[in-house]
């Protein structure tokens, strides 16, 4: 190995070398991707954050450099010096960029060796994730992986460009925060000065944007680091990234018009693709109908259909008491699905079950006959009305779901989405965006037995539903807006309350009483005093879009450190025990219960 000097500086990226600079003298740094030896000639790949480019050493080559370079392994860290010329005739590799020229190598140094990795650091590695994590240090060499980083680099410099051209002003708000009584599980930090009391680490930046508003800064932006101490899923961390902006004098079409000038210039840019604006808008109720969601993928059918009254009162149980208790039954149809298996349906049977429905009734319109889970019990009339309500033909497959409206929803609202994968109706080639609004202001919690806010406490309600706040909050529409695309949430936000008297009203219709809102939200109802503009925002979820911009399945591979789904990480080996002296000094005493 040996010492990088002053004259050792980079003068080219080994992915930006062409024909143009042939002749030219240059001086590449990177890794060796790998090494072949010819015996009198020998090739090593040299690989850096731009691509790969061919070294080569020959007869002419000096002996030392020559020895050198027969010694270098994969994953070496080199220093080669020389000049560009043409591979020659035959010897062009079509498959790579630099591939039509090669650097005939007389300076040469190995400043760093390495042991042989325990995968392979090539695209699209078939290496199980665990291992690739634990060594994330490796697993970030990969391209794939390098281009996704670099790529999240370019839509935040996209974001801060683009919004500082509207007006906004990029402000830091505090990741040591009060503890919020609202939303997902906090995670808490001890403060070592005041004992026995925590820091929460931000489930965004939501209160202080609003603050912000108060303060008179109009537009503010922010790349927002958050955090939220739940369940992760493939798309969702336990810390993330939010592009986060707020306005004040605004109403929704003002924040809606700059986010789409948002997307469409991501579009434009980095994407190349036009897209038209306006985007696409649905009501939550009118989504819930249609799709069972309120981030519907609407790059394909099989829209839900309500039969609920065509089996009132049928000779099928399970439907008509269905009906009778209030809740509903509803169904897709699938256009060829009468192709798929018994086994098949049956593995759709369960699927359903994870999301609470008690089962799964289907009709199958077969060539060679049909064949039903419920037929049998409904008349020949009944069942053709059904199968006429649906639009069930020949060659389909009718499937349906009876039970409370929220469960059929979930359950129809996932089971579309996952028939489209397995059947490959999905046009992966469309950005289908749409906004929801009209949300509902709370959502009730059977088991808690209380209304919680649908976004947040300070989401302002609909002009014409504030009368029905007290007698039915639950018909309470928000002036709401998720932004999705795809079927993913890409974000979401309000217009915010602004006044004190409707502040008080939110929180008493979630059970928060005046002496806990103060507790917990003096210092905002205090600022309401003195004068608050009419105000609103949105965030978009950074990982999120990258996933779908980038067509990555996993949120990790756009994340260069993430965690797994136990919300640890594997090279770190965090979260891990507090040291007992630092435990000491925060008055923390560690009681963990057996299992």
């Amino acid at each position: 190995m040996e010492v990088f000097e002053k004259n050792d500086k980079r003068t080219h990226y080994c992915g930006t070398l062409s024909a143009a600079d042939i002749g030219s003298r240059v001086c590449v740094l990177g890794w060796c991707q790998r090494q072949r030896d010819l015996g009198s000639l020998i090739f090593i790949d040299l690989r850096d954050r731009t691509g790969i480019v061919q070294l080569a050493f020959d007869e002419n080559t000096d002996e030392d450099i020559f020895r050198h370079a027969f010694t270098t392994r994969s994953e070496y860290v080199l220093c080669a010096k020389g000049v560009v010329r043409h591979r020659g005739e035959g010897a062009v590799n079509e498959n790579l960029p630099t591939g039509e020229i090669e650097i005939a190598v007389d300076g040469f140094k190995v400043l760093s060796e390495a042991e042989t990795p325990p995968f392979p650091i090539v695209e699209n590695s078939d290496t199980n994730m665990e291992t690739r994590l634990t060594h994330r240090y490796l697993d970030l060499r990969r391209p794939d992986i390098q281009r996704n980083i670099m790529a999240r680099s370019e839509i935040t410099a996209i974001a801060r460009n683009y919004f500082k051209e509207q007006g906004f002003i990029d402000i830091e708000t505090p990741c040591l925060i009060k503890p919020s009584p609202e939303g997902a599980r906090d995670y808490l930090v001890p403060s070592r000065v005041h004992p026995g009391c925590f820091y929460a680490l931000p489930q965004s930046p939501q209160l202080y944007k609003q603050l912000l508003m108060y303060s008179g800064f109009d537009r503010y932006f922010q790349i927002a680091r958050c955090f939220r101490d739940e369940d992760l899923r493939a798309d969702r961390q336990p810390e993330f990234t939010q592009i986060d902006l707020e306005m004040s004098f605004v109403d929704e079409e003002d924040i809606i018009a700059v986010n789409e000038g948002f997307i469409k210039k991501v579009f434009d840019e980095f994407m190349h693709l036009p897209l038209e604006v306006p985007f696409r808008r649905m009501t939550w109720n009118e989504a819930m109908e249609r799709f069972g969601s309120d981030k519907p993928d609407t790059r394909f059918g099989m829209e839900l259909c309500n039969i609920s009254e065509t089996v009132r009162g049928c000779g099928f149980g399970v439907f008509a008491n269905c009906v009778a208790a209030g809740g509903s039954v509803r169904g897709i149809n699938v256009p060829g699905g009468a192709k798929m298996s018994r086994k098949e349906i049956d593995s759709l049977v369960e699927f359903v079950k994870t999301y609470g429905a008690k089962g799964l009734a289907w009709y199958k319109n077969s060539a060679e006959g049909a064949s039903s889970s419920f037929a049998k019990f409904l008349s020949e009339e009944e069942t053709a009305a059904v199968l006429e309500k649906m639009g069930c033909k020949a060659g389909d497959l009718a499937l349906i779901v009876a039970d409370r409206n929220k469960v059929v929803f979930d359950s129809l609202g996932a089971l579309r989405c996952e028939v489209a994968k397995r059947m490959g109706m999905i046009d992966r080639t469309k950005f289908n965006f749409l906004w929801i609004t009209e949300f509902p202001l709370f959502e009730y919690d059977e088991e808690e037995g209380r209304y919680y806010a649908m976004h947040h406490p300070f989401t302002m309600p609909m002009e014409e539903d504030m009368d029905k706040i007290d007698t039915d909050p639950g018909a309470v529409r928000a002036r709401a807006y998720d932004i999705v695309l795809n079927g993913t949430e890409l974000g979401g936000g309000s217009i915010r309350i602004h006044t004190t008297e409707r502040q008080k009203k939110m929180f008493h219709t979630l059970g928060i009483d005046d002496e806990t809102a103060n507790e917990k939200f003096g210092y905002l109802l205090e600022a309401f005093k003195y004068g608050v503009p009419p105000h609103g925002g949105l965030a978009f979820g950074l990982d999120r879009l990258m996933m779908l911009l980038l067509g990555v399945d996993d949120i990790r591979d756009v994340i260069a450190f993430p965690k797994v789904q136990n919300a640890s990480e594997l090279m770190s080996k965090c979260p891990a025990p507090g040291d007992p002296k630092a435990l000491e000094e925060l008055c923390i005493k560690v009681d963990i219960p057996e299992k």
